[in-house]
């Protein structure tokens, strides 16, 4: 193949959009009932179904995300005393006495 073809494919696949969208598309099976609740669900908040399920795999996963640091954290002040120091405590305490409630 002559140099100057190599050269021109190079270049034509940078620009080339081997997708017609920026997003992932898939498909995934779900339960009649569930199906029906998520499409009323999404006229009901004027979203596409996409957006529906995008946004509900988001706040699961953030859920779990979250779900995972806390448990984390109880497994790390299970182990280890969590109480405040004394005079750190008498000073939070003595602060917050001058506060306005």
């Amino acid at each position: 193949m002559g140099g100057w073809l190599l050269r021109f494919i190079a270049r034509s696949d940078q620009r080339y959009n081997r997708s017609y969208t920026i997003f992932m598309k898939t498909a995934v099976s779900v339960p009649d009932e569930l199906f029906r609740l998520a499409e009323a669900e999404a006229k009901k908040l004027r979203v596409s179904r996409s957006k529906l399920y995008a946004t509900a795999l988001e706040e699961y996963l953030d859920r779990k995300r979250s779900k995972s640091i806390t448990e984390r954290l109880n497994a790390v002040y299970s182990k280890q005393d969590s109480k405040l120091d004394p005079a750190l405590e008498r000073m939070m305490f003595e602060t917050w006495r001058k506060e306005r409630w």
